[in-house]
């Protein structure tokens, strides 16, 4: 990134003067930064009104991938019954949006190399390919669950831009005073696209005999099938929605950048990755951000089979999937809000957030295991240990993003973040692959919660924390 406001020969130019910087490890890091300022023109820090429209365009793009990629979770019953679906092919279907991280340093070097708007028309033109392969009328079963793994899989692939860009997006189009805020909200609406599908799933596709106390004629294979191809359909609308309306507006960047981090030459692609595995301290916070999340993710993506077995029906685990999620969407953009306005409080906003999450997630377990600790099994309990460790774990995505970018500035945002998310997607796949083969008893699967938050919470503590971008923009601005 800032290749277009600055040039080779700039590069070598020293960032500080003689005497600028106030200690000597951070004048240390402002060098090793290696940012540079344009040579000539106006001075950075000029913001434009359409980074709204930007913003809004690109979140609109992630909530429609994170709807289609949590499309069949919600709604597993029904699809079992409409289409023929087994536990391996709900655990599959599911199973792609990690798989598609496979090629996510691919998307982070054409991020790096091509900018904002040639990386999100790809992106959004595979969310448009794969709802609507989703959507071609086959009689065959065989060949219509082929089709929609397929969309999956390309929708999956969509996966690594909405989840890394965010970071970049914001240094590109926003002032320091706004950085975490728009980076909260680009990252946080892809999990809101999730949380939607627990909500318009079950709402709209009714539920099969023996899963919802609303039983009727209605709930028969041919109308539940109708149902869901209703709401495939729909989403493929939006899908092209989004893409028309990216493709006549989405520039890659501003006129001017909006701050001096944003002015500034990154690292190359493979001297990023070198800075990056060497880096322990990076290393350190990717674990303790790609484990706990990873597992999060997977464990929401199949929250309805996780449930079932405590009788809890198809809509109501939806209702729990739903709030949980859009929980953590508010409280993240509060709490990235109050990062911008109170620098250097990351470390202490992780810990509290990860103390939260440990405690609730561990409250679910013991009462899923209500046999064992006679702990109340009840709607109210399952509401509220699920809601509050969406809370604390969702809203905890910004403020890692924004931390990893200070940890390891000039590393490109994007690769930063591509790093940490394919992490967490790798966790999530091998969660998901046992997942697998050990469907029928899952309480190993909710004992991983509270076991990967208590090793997150461990490793923020040990983690000393650092602001290079920050005091690039502080020092060099005054």
């Amino acid at each position: 990134m800032g290749s277009g406001w600055s040039s080779e020969e700039e590069e070598r130019q020293p960032l500080l003067g003689p005497g600028l910087g106030p200690a000597p490890g951070a004048a240390r890091r402002g060098r090793e930064a290696a940012a540079v300022l344009p040579a000539a023109g106006p001075g950075p820090g000029r913001v434009y009104g359409r980074r709204w429209l930007v913003l809004l365009l690109f979140s609109l793009l992630a909530f429609a991938q994170g709807l289609v990629w949590n499309t069949w979770g919600p709604i597993q019953n029904s699809a079992r019954q409409a289409y023929g679906f087994s536990s391996w092919d709900i655990a599959l279907l599911v199973l792609w949006g990690p798989i598609g991280f496979l090629p996510c340093f691919a998307f982070m070097w054409l991020l790096d190399k091509r900018g904002l708007r040639v990386t999100v028309l790809l992106t959004s033109f595979l969310v448009v390919l794969g709802t609507g392969l989703r959507c071609i009328p086959v009689s065959d079963l065989t060949l219509r669950r082929r089709l929609i793994h397929g969309g999956q899989i390309l929708n999956g692939l969509a996966g690594p831009t909405v989840m890394n860009a965010a970071p970049f997006l914001s240094t590109t189009w926003f002032s320091a005073d706004e950085r975490a805020t728009a980076t909260a909200i680009a990252s946080m609406l892809s999990y809101l696209g999730g949380a939607c599908a627990f909500l318009v799933g079950p709402l709209v596709v009714p539920a099969p005999n023996g899963t919802s106390p609303l039983l009727g004629a209605e709930s028969s294979r041919a109308h539940i099938k109708d149902r869901i191809e209703t709401v495939l359909y729909a989403e493929f609308g939006f899908a092209c929605l989004i893409f028309s309306a990216t493709l006549a507006y989405f520039p890659p960047r501003p006129p001017l950048p909006p701050s001096v981090a944003a002015a500034s030459q990154r690292l190359s692609y493979r001297r990023s990755f070198c800075r990056l595995l060497s880096n322990l301290r990076f290393l350190m916070i990717a674990l303790a951000y790609a484990i706990p999340l990873g597992v999060f993710a997977g464990w929401s993506g199949v929250l309805d089979l996780i449930l079932t077995p405590v009788h809890v029906s198809q809509v109501d685990a939806g209702w729990i999937g739903f709030w949980s999620i859009v929980g953590g969407c508010v409280v993240g953009i509060a709490m990235a809000r109050f990062a911008d306005f109170i620098r250097g409080m990351l470390k202490l906003i992780l810990l509290l957030l990860f103390s939260g999450a440990t405690l609730s997630s561990t409250w679910f377990t013991l009462t899923c295991l209500n046999s064992i600790t006679h702990l109340p099994l009840t709607t109210v309990t399952l509401y509220a240990s699920c809601i509050l460790l969406g809370v604390f774990l969702n809203s905890s995505v910004p403020i890692f993003f924004e931390l990893f970018v200070e940890t390891v500035y000039p590393v490109p945002e994007g690769i930063t973040c591509g790093v940490v998310t394919f992490l967490s997607n790798m966790f999530m796949g091998v969660l998901l692959f046992f997942l697998t083969f050990y469907h029928t008893e899952l309480s190993w699967f909710n004992w991983c919660l509270p076991g990967s938050c208590l090793l997150s919470l461990l490793l923020i503590l040990c983690f000393r924390e650092s602001y290079d971008r920050l005091y690039l923009d502080v020092v060099v601005s005054v």
